[in-house]
């Protein structure tokens, strides 16, 4: 900023007709200071701004005045003052940060500079110009909190199309139950008793019954169908990784955290949470989820802001929930805030009459993703999947159905993979339990894979299960690797 130049001596007479009519006319406020720190000129636009007259001010020292206090109400000694420092060092300044004080009370953010006044290359005094910039605040303010909807948006989309990805990638097929039997007709029923409420539901059954179909039933007939479902495989994370994706993590909260990530809990605001295999939630975690569940609210990894959150919970699981708590190994208070509605999906072997239509459905399935056109499964077929014992339940016979759909030449499945060692005569079935059928079962399993329990080809894998399920029932079946 240039000096200011004039040429009469006192620094009121600077100030002179001719210019006082421009100095009048400007839209700026400008308070002119003799070396003293006393205000000598007023013009109309800071009387109008601050509400202070000329009157009011001339021959005083206003900094008490109209610059007494910071934007946070906290003292302004003068000494700090930029004008005033000007006066003592005869440094031009410029301020956009600060804030002046009307008459009534309120302030204004001001954007201002002080100059000095030389006369002969000596300093008679300070001119400060201002201007009020509360629009350009609320401008810049609006902006921002814009920027951070359009950012926060942005990750919520990020996060929801990287989670719906990985959704579609697992998915194929609608949601439909198949089956008229008795234990499906229950099983439908509880579904719509409970669908439209809030209400938390648990979801037992052996593996490949068919549990996350359930929730998928509840979440579409409720009231929140509109809103996503976002489910969770609490045996598919470590328990570290596992609180970060159920509560997300800022950027930098651990090594490899690069970004700010939402979790599952904030992806599924306003719609439903499905926890399949709560069971494998470790101690620390299930304490978490308990406080969730109570408050309604949680921190991301590494940040101390507490996120609300409206979600209807639905949980499955493989375990007998009740024993685990009596081992020690899942909290009681948990335990009952999960079990308020409970439903049991009936094992495959418990409902065999629901196998064709359970087929006839799979089949139509097949045809869509395979690019088929089967027509049936041969009445020998049938005979053969109704006789069979299907310790892998449902997804157990649409692996056989895949498998034979991709085989067969002919739009009839006849069946020829499922050799008779799976399907055992009546008299066979009676001759054995069902924990001798699946201990031979999953036996065979492990020789076929050399006995490698986890990996993409390991019996885990092949059977569909999680490995540390495979390895708590090979620990119950008393099955160990030969030496």
């Amino acid at each position: 900023m240039a000096n200011i130049n004039l040429d009469a001596n006192p620094l009121q007479s600077e100030f002179l007709p001719e210019n006082q009519l421009i100095l009048n006319a400007v839209s700026e406020g400008i308070y002119g200071f003799n070396l003293d720190g006393n205000a000598v000129f007023i013009n109309p636009a800071a009387e109008r701004m601050t509400g202070w007259k000329s009157e009011d001010l001339l021959g005083n020292n206003i900094h008490d005045c109209h610059h007494h206090s910071h934007n946070d109400g906290s003292h302004y000694p003068k000494e700090d003052c930029p004008i005033y420092n000007t006066l003592n060092d005869g440094i031009a300044r410029e301020i956009s940060h600060e804030v002046f004080w009307r008459k009534d009370g309120s302030s204004f953010p001001v954007h201002y500079t002080s100059t000095p006044v030389y006369k002969d290359g000596k300093m008679m005094g300070v001119v400060a110009i201002f201007r009020d910039i509360s629009i350009q605040k609320q401008t810049e303010k609006s902006l921002r909190e814009a920027l951070a909807q359009v950012q926060a948006l942005s990750e919520t989309l990020s996060s929801e199309n990287q989670y719906l990805q990985l959704e579609l990638a697992d998915k194929t097929g609608d949601v439909g139950i198949s089956g008229n039997s008795p234990k499906i007709k229950l099983l439908i029923q509880q579904i719509k008793l409970v669908a439209n409420t809030d209400s938390t539901v648990l979801i037992s059954g052996e593996n490949g019954t068919g549990k996350e179909l359930v929730a998928r039933n509840l979440h579409k007939l409720s009231k929140r169908a509109d809103k996503p479902l976002v489910c969770v495989n609490c045996a598919a994370f470590s328990a570290g990784l596992l609180e970060s994706e159920l509560f997300g993590h800022e950027k930098g909260a651990y090594t490899g955290a690069t970004n700010r990530r939402k979790g599952r809990f904030e992806l599924a605001d306003k719609g439903t949470l499905f926890l399949d295999e709560v069971a494998e939630l470790s101690l620390e975690a299930q304490s978490k989820l308990l406080r969730v569940i109570q408050e309604k609210e949680f921190e991301r990894v590494g940040s101390s802001e507490t996120i609300k959150v409206d979600i209807r919970l639905i949980t499955a699981t493989h375990h007998d929930l009740l024993k685990r708590v009596e081992q020690g190994l899942f909290r009681m208070d948990l335990y009952y805030r999960l079990n308020v509605f409970p439903i049991q999906v009936p094992a495959l072997r418990d409902r065999i009459s629901d196998i064709p239509e359970l087929v006839s459905h799979i089949i139509q399935e097949l045809n869509r993703k395979l690019g088929k056109k089967i027509t049936r499964v041969s009445q020998q077929g049938v005979q053969k999947l109704m006789q069979h014992t299907w310790p892998g339940n449902v997804r157990e016979l649409q692996n056989v159905l895949e498998r034979e759909t991709i085989l067969s030449q002919s739009p009839v499945l006849k069946l020829t993979q499922l050799s008779a060692s799976q399907t055992p005569h009546s008299s066979d079935s009676a001759a054995h339990t069902l924990a001798e059928v699946e201990k031979r079962h999953i036996i065979k399993v492990l020789k076929q894979t050399k006995w490698r329990i986890s990996g993409s080809n390991g019996a885990a894998a092949t059977l569909d299960l999680p490995p540390s399920t495979l390895r708590s029932r090979m620990k119950k079946l008393n099955i160990k690797r030969p030496i």
